[in-house]
């Protein structure tokens, strides 16, 4: 072996032993009594406690929603749309992933499976407490993500129907170089680094036109601003899996996707949407951004979500609006016209 070689294997090998953090398994204490739902959270099997939120209806609900956050996020995710939901018989349990919110290990990623025995508990924990009810599984960004993922898994949660609000599908497969060759890096060597996105980034992406909730989100103590760098690498692994999974999800789907959606781009969205068996429903939003839970049209996409649930015997979606489209392509013919700023310059009306 050249010393080149010999350098570069080295070198390799060294970086392979810097593996990026991860949460593992507490280890519940002397006469743990199980998982089980408490006043303010939920125990998972190994002890740990998870924070949880909860809209209940007046009366007992016909349907519950299992609700996954994204990333950075918590269980307040889902504050607006929960709160309607349960004003029309839905009653909403939205989860703290581990390392998120108020769960153990805040900032620290959570390997998939791990998060997903919880989510399978967290199920059947509902179920128990709502037994005449059906379960949904929802999932927004991240959280769509981990729902794909636990539905293709082996042993799925007992979930009737999946909502996947803008689900994050954007893996290694669709990544520039440039990331995958970055990211790999900085998890293998400084994972403990804090990547903050550039002024520029959040000013130019807006994950959501409902300004009012963006800047309550900003005042929000229990959001997360910045990831790890080791965490973002296990978030893509994540968006790997789930890009993959698709086709493997034996139940009701209903994906929802905005035409705004600067995050989660349109090659994976539609390459992923694509593999959905037979008879799932999608829904394509030209006013929706990213946060489709909290967008000023929000209202909209939760009651689609609602009539998806009842199996409403009207045409899905009741708000009209198109199947997510089987290309790029099909999806830009569907965009609206640019504006020209040249002719706006130049003394054109500019509508405002």
């Amino acid at each position: 072996m050249n010393r080149r070689a010999l350098i570069l294997t080295a070198s390799a090998a060294a970086l392979s032993a810097c593996a990026p953090l991860r949460q593992r398994p507490e280890l519940a204490a002397l006469g743990f009594r199980g998982p089980r739902l408490t006043d303010d959270g939920f125990i998972s099997f190994d002890g740990a406690q998870l924070g949880l939120m909860r809209w209940l209806p007046a009366s007992e609900p016909e349907w519950v929603i299992v609700g996954l956050h994204g990333m950075n996020d918590y269980s307040n995710a889902y504050h607006l749309a929960a709160d309607w939901w349960a004003g029309r018989g839905i009653a909403t349990y939205a989860l703290d992933v581990r390392g998120f919110g108020r769960s153990p290990e805040r900032g620290v990623w959570a390997s998939a499976d791990l998060v997903i025995e919880d989510v399978r508990l967290l199920v059947e924990a509902v179920r128990e407490r709502h037994p005449g009810a059906k379960v949904a599984l929802a999932g927004v960004s991240m959280g769509g993500g981990l729902a794909i993922s636990a539905m293709s898994s082996a042993d799925p949660p007992r979930a009737d129907k999946v909502l996947l609000f803008a689900p994050a599908v954007w893996g290694w497969s669709n990544q520039p170089l440039p990331n995958k060759l970055s990211l790999w890096i900085t998890a293998h060597t400084a994972g403990g680094w804090v990547v903050k996105p550039p002024e520029w980034l959040v000013r130019e992406v807006m994950p959501s036109d409902n300004i009012d909730e963006l800047r309550r989100m900003g005042r929000d103590p229990l959001m997360i601003w910045g990831a790890r760098s080791d965490t973002l690498y296990g978030l893509v692994g994540l968006m790997e899996r789930a890009w993959r999974s698709t086709g493997a999800v034996a139940a009701p789907v209903a994906w929802f996707y905005g035409a705004n959606d600067h995050i989660i781009p349109r090659a994976p969205t539609v390459e992923a949407a694509g593999r959905l068996k037979p008879g799932a429903r999608t829904a394509y939003y030209p006013k929706g951004y990213h946060l489709l839970l909290v967008d000023r049209q929000a209202e909209t996409v939760w009651s689609d979500a609602e009539a998806f649930l009842r199996d409403a015997p009207a045409a899905w979606p009741p708000s009209g609006v198109p199947a997510i489209p089987d290309s790029v392509a099909a999806m830009t013919a569907l965009d609206p016209p640019k504006v020209d700023k040249r002719r706006v310059s130049q003394g054109q009306p500019s509508g405002l």
